[in-house]
């Protein structure tokens, strides 16, 4: 792989669950995936990125792992695995993974034996620490609420855990532990995938059990396991086995702040070809009153500015584990949706693709809880319940931000189960599907199909600067891109702006959501895009 390829690269993320099932038993599947690789191909795209496939016992959509070498009977076999790779790479398209590191499920063998005594040979492979009922070792909180402490009856002691109890921590201060990871990490690159998307790999140091956390707002409750010094270390190690197979590497990295960022995407001296950054999900008023959609466009312009001169950015709209974006960052229109995508996807950086995002699948109109099989979710809507609110409250409120909007099944076509699956599909299909779906969204597909190929024939767009333009307007989102002018107006009311600073002479028009010239004022319709060329 040329050192910097993935700079006109374009990843198409996969939640397999919901793709496509070939068998009828209602949960997508690795032949689902080899069936639509023609899909794929016609869309554009360079590399798919598939959520875990790994044995699991799905607490946690199989991100608790009880066997790293082997695929989950729900998603086929090594077999199928294998005859992806290859009709994938014949196809032109690279294939990464997920790597779950920081910990296993409860269930791995590790863990079982890790379990049975304090002088079990596995029980410094995650980190137990003594404990009582009443007391544990600190104060620390977990992502999913609750302690990160878990009271074994057996042994009298605590097992740590950032994320849910069946997923304990792994102890990467253990050689041990790091060798048999390294050793599986090899084996897979071995096998042919491409690269990695390394999942909460910015937790897998911690720090002393005595730490104290000084405020509970913010990221404060998970400084002590977040980006925590001597992490260099383990990412260098990783670092070298990545570069010996010339790995695709993208990193989930919470902690790692966009002055970091350079650090970890460095072209030379990086850890990981490029990070997520998860701070422009965060929907909230800024403190001048301003709205949410002024705090995306203010991460956003940061991030690409802070790694300007070196790094690489991961850009996407949407995940596995965000609500969708033509629901939250839009409103539910395509106007909307398209000028979200103009948006992001010419910016600097490697654009995803989420599946469903590029016909316009929206958030889920929920109406019980149990259509979401999320324990969390469930367990916070306990809670409230328990705390007066009608389940019509809790429900909406537990559901607003709820990860199950984008897990919901990829809509195919108009027929029955929305061309998903021919039995009963594992979470509800989106009552819209005959509307939306990827024979009826075939102008939202264009549209991507544009933006993909500008990333493969205009250098500016793929390895070009990038300056921003009407930084301080709440819904104007604008910026060159050395020879490429994009405007996007990402709100609902008119956007007027003056170009009296640009030289506005000698630009064509590229693309738009109507035809226009460039001149020194204009006015944008609510969720107007237009791209504009130097001639």
């Amino acid at each position: 792989m040329k050192k910097d390829a993935f700079a006109n690269w374009t990843g198409y993320q996969i939640y397999p669950k919901s793709f496509k099932d070939s068998n009828g038993d209602g949960m997508g599947d690795l032949q689902g995936i080899i069936e639509k690789l023609p899909y794929l191909k016609d869309l554009g795209v360079d590399f798919i990125w598939l959520n875990p496939i790994y044995t699991s016992p799905q607490v946690d959509g199989g991100y608790d792992i009880s066997d790293f070498y082997n695929i989950d009977a729900r998603f086929g076999s090594l077999e199928d695995l294998k005859e992806l790779l290859r009709k994938a790479h014949e196809n032109g398209i690279k294939v990464i993974m997920d790597l779950v590191v920081n910990h296993t499920s409860d269930q791995h063998p590790w863990f079982i034996e890790s379990q049975k005594s304090k002088d079990n040979p596995y029980r410094d492979y995650y980190h137990w620490a003594d404990a009582t009922p009443e007391k544990m070792p600190n104060e620390w909180q977990s992502f999913f609420g609750g302690s990160t402490w878990t009271y074994d009856e057996q042994t009298q002691q605590a097992y740590f855990h950032v994320f849910a109890k069946e997923q304990p921590d792994l102890n990467w201060k253990n050689p041990q532990v790091r060798e048999e990871i390294y050793t599986m990490i090899r084996w897979w690159l071995e096998l042919g995938i491409d690269g990695f998307r390394l999942d909460a790999i910015s937790h897998i140091q911690k720090e002393d059990w005595s730490f104290k956390i000084k405020s509970p707002r913010g990221n404060d409750p998970w400084k002590p396991f977040m980006n925590v010094s001597g992490i260099e270390d383990y990412m260098a190690d990783l670092k070298e086995i990545f570069d010996q197979y010339g790995a695709l590497t993208v990193g989930e990295a919470s902690g790692v702040t966009s002055t970091d960022a350079p650090d970890w995407t460095d072209a030379t001296s990086g850890y990981l070809k490029m990070i997520f950054e998860l701070e422009h999900n965060v929907r909230q008023k800024d403190h001048a009153g301003r709205g949410w959609m002024f705090g995306y466009k203010k991460t956003i312009i940061r991030w690409q500015k802070d790694m300007l001169t070196r790094g690489w950015n991961a850009l996407y709209l949407e995940n596995h584990d965000q609500p969708r974006a033509i629901s939250c960052f839009g409103d539910g229109s395509v106007a909307s949706a398209r000028a979200l995508a103009v948006s992001y996807m010419l910016l600097r950086g490697t654009p995803f693709i989420y599946q469903g995002q590029e016909i316009g699948m929206s958030n889920f109109p929920f109406t019980d809880i149990t259509q979401t099989d999320a324990t969390e979710i469930k367990q916070a809507y306990e809670a409230l319940i328990a705390e007066g609110m009608t389940e019509r409250e809790a429900l909406d409120k537990v559901m607003a931000n709820s990860r199950d909007h984008s897990r919901t099944p990829m809509q195919w076509d108009a027929s029955q189960n929305a061309g998903f699956t021919s039995g009963k599909p594992w979470m509800p299909i989106h009552p819209d599907y005959k509307e939306v779906n990827t024979e009826k969204s075939q102008e939202l597909i264009e549209l991507y199909k544009v933006l993909i190929r500008l990333r493969h024939e205009e250098e500016d767009i793929a390895r070009g600067a990038i300056k921003f333009w009407f930084e301080q307007h709440l819904t104007a989102f604008v910026y060159e891109r050395d020879s490429f002018l994009i405007i996007t107006n990402l709100g609902t009311k008119k956007a007027h702006l003056d170009f009296n600073k640009l030289e506005t002479e000698g630009y064509r028009h590229i693309l738009g959501s109507r035809p226009r010239k460039l001149e020194k004022k204009m006015t944008f319709l609510p969720w107007e895009y237009q791209v504009f060329k130097k001639k």
